[in-house]
C-alpha cells in the first residue's frame, strides 16, 4: 500500500524550488565577481548564515560528541572548507554552466569513495556510472582541443572534497540527529575558513556582505526545501529533476551574463546527469526489491 505522506507531485514542486534557490546561490556569487577574495567570500558567506543555527542553541548545548564524533566533524569542516574556497574561485574564472555541470561529479565520486573507504560493493552498475560520469567531464573539458582553465581544475578538486564531506556526512548522519550534522558542518567550516580569508582579508562593501547574507539565505533554503522534497517523493521521482539545474545555469549565464552557449559543456553535463539519474534510479529498485517480501513471506 503506497504510502499516504508521500506525494509526488509536492515533491517535484520542492525540487524545482530547491534548484532555482541553487542557482540563486550561483548567481548571486557570480554577480558578486571579484568583489572580495574567493577565501573571504566563502567565510562571509558561512559566517552570516550562523545565523539560521540562533533556533537550534539548546539543542546543540545539550549534545555531548566523543572524542571521535569531534574529529569526524573537524576532518569534514576542514574539508568542506576547501572545497567550497575551490568553489567560489571557480565561479570567479568559468562560465555558470560549466560550475553547474561539473558539480554533478560529487555524487558519482561518492560512490567511488563509499566502496573504497566505507566497504560499500562496487558493482558493475557503479563502475558504469563512475566511467561514463567521468567521460561526461571529458566532453566538458576536452584538453588538448580547447585551453583548460584553473577553473576547470578548481571544479574537478571541488567535486572530489564535496564528495569526502559527503561521505564523512554519512557516517555522522547514524550516529547523531540530522540537525546537529547540518549544525556542525557550518560551524566547522566557518573555522576552517577563517585563516585562509585572514590571509587575503580585504574590507567588504556593505554591498559585498548584502550579496553574500543573500547567498547564505538561498543556500539555506535550498536545503530545507531539499529535505522536504525527499520527505514527499522516493529519489526515483526527485532526482531526475536536478537535470533542470544545468538548464537554468545554461540560460542563466546567456541571458543575464553574457556567456555563451558551449553545447559541449551541456552534451557532457548531461552525460554526468544521465550517470547520476542512472545510479540513483537503479539504487532505488535495488533497495525496494531487497525490502520487499516475497509471495511466501508475511507482509506486515
Amino acid at each position: 500500500m503506497a504510502n499516504p505522506k508521500k506525494n509526488p507531485l509536492l515533491g517535484i514542486f520542492w525540487m524545482l524550488v530547491t534548484g532555482l534557490c541553487f542557482v540563486a546561490v550561483t548567481a548571486l556569487v557570480k554577480y558578486l565577481d571579484n568583489a572580495v577574495p574567493a577565501a573571504q567570500a566563502a567565510f562571509l558567506r558561512y559566517i552570516l548564515g550562523l545565523v539560521f543555527l540562533i533556533p537550534m542553541w539548546g539543542q546543540l548545548r545539550a549534545t555531548r560528541l566523543t572524542q571521535r564524533q569531534w574529529a569526524l566533524f573537524g576532518t569534514r569542516g576542514f574539508v568542506h572548507a576547501l572545497a567550497v574556497i575551490l568553489w567560489f574561485f571557480a565561479m570567479t574564472r568559468i562560465p555558470i554552466a560549466d560550475v553547474t555541470a561539473m558539480n554533478y561529479l560529487a555524487p558519482v565520486y561518492v560512490t567511488l569513495g563509499a566502496a573504497l573507504f566505507l566497504g560499500e560493493r562496487l558493482a558493475a552498475r557503479r563502475i558504469m556510472a563512475v566511467v561514463v560520469a567521468l567521460i561526461g567531464a571529458l566532453i566538458i573539458l576536452r584538453p588538448g582541443f580547447r585551453e583548460v582553465d584553473l577553473g576547470h581544475i578548481a571544479m574537478l578538486g571541488t567535486a572530489v572534497m564535496f564528495a569526502g564531506s559527503y561521505l564523512v556526512a554519512k557516517i555522522t548522519a547514524d550516529e547523531v540527529p540530522a540537525s546537529i550534522v547540518v549544525a556542525m558542518l557550518s560551524i566547522t567550516v566557518t573555522i576552517g575558513l577563517a585563516p585562509f580569508a585572514v590571509a587575503v582579508w580585504v574590507t567588504p562593501s556593505l554591498w559585498a556582505l548584502a550579496i553574500l547574507f543573500c547567498v547564505a539565505c538561498f543556500a539555506t533554503l535550498g536545503h530545507y526545501t531539499m529535505t522536504l522534497a525527499f520527505a514527499s517523493a522516493p529519489l526515483t521521482v526527485t532526482q531526475p529533476v536536478t537535470f533542470l539545474q544545468l538548464v537554468w545555469a545554461v540560460l542563466l549565464g546567456a541571458m543575464v551574463f553574457g556567456e555563451g552557449v558551449d553545447v559541449w559543456v551541456v552534451v557532457g553535463g548531461s552525460v554526468i546527469v544521465g550517470s547520476v539519474i542512472f545510479l540513483t534510479l537503479r539504487e532505488a529498485q535495488l533497495k525496494r526489491q531487497a525490502i520487499t517480501p516475497s509471495v511466501n513471506q508475511p507482509k506486515t
